[in-house]
């Protein structure tokens, strides 16, 4: 279902990007803004149940990387961690312009983990929701982002551009749309046409295919573990455990070991995108987690904490 926001055109080193917002009716300065990073091959309508409601107390920001959703999708583009990182952060720095909680599903969590690190004092916090990336002591880490997308896509991306040009044929029809949200979907409720068409409508620009053959050949980006060390900000985790990408339990388990001790954890009976399947849940989870962010007789970093 089509949500009602602000559409606030931008662009980055020459290329549009499209951005949402929406403000409270009485927007707090002193409250953080909030920005939110759609997934791999998804965009801002992928936070359709969140916007409405995370933007009745707080300023709200969503945007679309470059290459995917309404943003521009040039070919001469180096995509991969750090154009993703320094668009978000160029975005806070020049649109939001003052402290904002960055949160982030699957490839983007990892770009709003990256983009909190380099923000460091002009970043409130960082929400991750079944994040993708490296740590720098797994034994057989991904060999990049290619890996996550075929990882996600469940089939090995083969080299021929022929045979490229079927597999992304195949990959935008609506029926393959709506098989690989099945898969990812616990609660099937919200695999609706609405969805399935927003993930659809970007394929067809006439970009989309080079983004698709150029995405496939991104080199890892910065380990995780690194990244959380140069994280100054509370760290939020919210676990769809039933995630069958990543292993949500084992890699749940990892991150554990590498996050830093401002961080809270939440685990949802969800699987890979739960801001989208279980809404109420993450809404519920991520408000309360900012009142504790701003409330005078909270810590400033919250304890590591299972809920």
């Amino acid at each position: 279902m089509p949500f009602v926001v602000e559409i606030t055109p931008w662009s980055y080193r020459g290329h549009a990007v499209h951005a949402v917002q929406q403000l409270p009716q009485a927007d707090d300065a002193s409250l953080p803004a909030v920005l939110l990073v759609h997934g791999f091959g998804a965009s801002t309508d992928h936070w359709r149940h969140n916007i409405p409601v995370l933007g009745q107390t707080h300023c709200v920001h969503a945007i679309d990387l470059l290459g995917f959703g309404r943003s521009a999708k040039p070919s001469d583009l180096a995509y991969g961690g750090p154009l993703w990182r320094d668009q978000l952060v160029a975005y806070v720095r020049e649109r939001i312009g003052r402290p904002t909680v960055i949160a982030g599903n699957s490839l983007g969590g990892f770009a709003a983990l990256a983009a909190g690190a380099a923000l460091q004092e002009h970043c409130a916090g960082v929400v991750l929701l079944n994040a993708a990336g490296p740590f720098s002591d797994e034994q057989k880490p991904p060999k990049g982002w290619g890996a996550i997308a075929r990882q996600s896509i469940g089939t090995a991306l083969l080299k021929s551009p022929v045979l490229q040009r079927l597999m992304f044929e195949n990959l935008r029809r609506p029926a393959t749309i709506r098989r690989t949200l099945n898969q990812v979907y616990v609660d099937k409720t919200n695999v609706d046409d609405w969805l399935v068409e927003s993930i659809r409508r970007p394929s067809l620009d006439p970009g989309a295919f080079g983004v698709f053959r150029t995405v496939f050949d991104i080199p890892r980006g910065q380990p995780l573990d690194e990244l959380f060390a140069e994280l100054t900000a509370p760290l939020l985790l919210l676990w769809g455990i039933r995630d069958p990408w990543i292993n949500a339990p084992g890699r749940r388990s990892t991150f554990q070991r590498h996050a830093p001790a401002a961080t809270t954890e939440v685990v949802l009976d969800a699987g890979h995108c739960p801001h989208d399947e279980v809404p109420e849940q993450v809404n519920a989870a991520l408000l309360e987690w900012l009142v504790g962010l701003t409330s005078a007789t909270a810590p400033t970093k919250p304890d590591h904490a299972a809920i």
